[in-house]
């Protein structure tokens, strides 16, 4: 109750929890298994760990069962006191104008190529010689037509 936070390694067979003395690993996994089932504990996997997080309702519930005051509370809901400054993001200066503007599209660019129009040029004419993949692509009825070489009549 006094972190909050309860872990355990994903082993049944564990003669001992690492934190709670005198338990052993299967005992705290399904005591924390029964918690979640009634809504006091919310749990995350990872890594072949467990990880338990007591809800609002899991704090009244262990107040009550342990008889608690109400001034002892876990340490992940109280503030810490003095909270580290935002440090700027990495990667630089910070940019200006926000989303949506060109001056950041432009910026990158080599000088001397905005003007310049990219594509095909107007003398390009394409040609279509047949699917892709489709045989040899010779005429329909000749050999490497649609049906060659699969036994079928023509």
């Amino acid at each position: 109750f006094k972190e909050g936070v309860m872990v355990a390694k994903k082993d049944f067979n564990a003669p001992k929890h690492t934190e709670v003395g005198g338990c052993s690993n299967l005992e705290v996994i399904k005591t924390m298994q029964s918690l979640k089932s009634r809504g006091y504990v919310r749990e995350q996997f990872a890594w072949r760990h467990f990880y338990w997080y007591l809800t609002d309702e899991g704090i009244d519930y262990l107040r009550e069962y342990l008889h608690l005051p109400s001034e002892v509370v876990p340490d992940t809901m109280k503030r810490s006191a003095n909270r580290p400054e935002r440090r700027p993001p990495m990667g630089g200066a910070p940019r200006s104008g926000g989303f949506g503007g060109d001056s950041d599209r432009n910026s990158y660019r080599r000088p001397g190529m905005g003007d310049k129009k990219l594509g095909a040029g107007s003398d390009f004419k394409p040609e279509f010689r047949g699917g892709y993949g489709r045989g040899r692509g010779g005429p329909a009825g000749g050999e490497g037509g649609a049906g060659a070489g699969r036994g079928r009549p023509m």
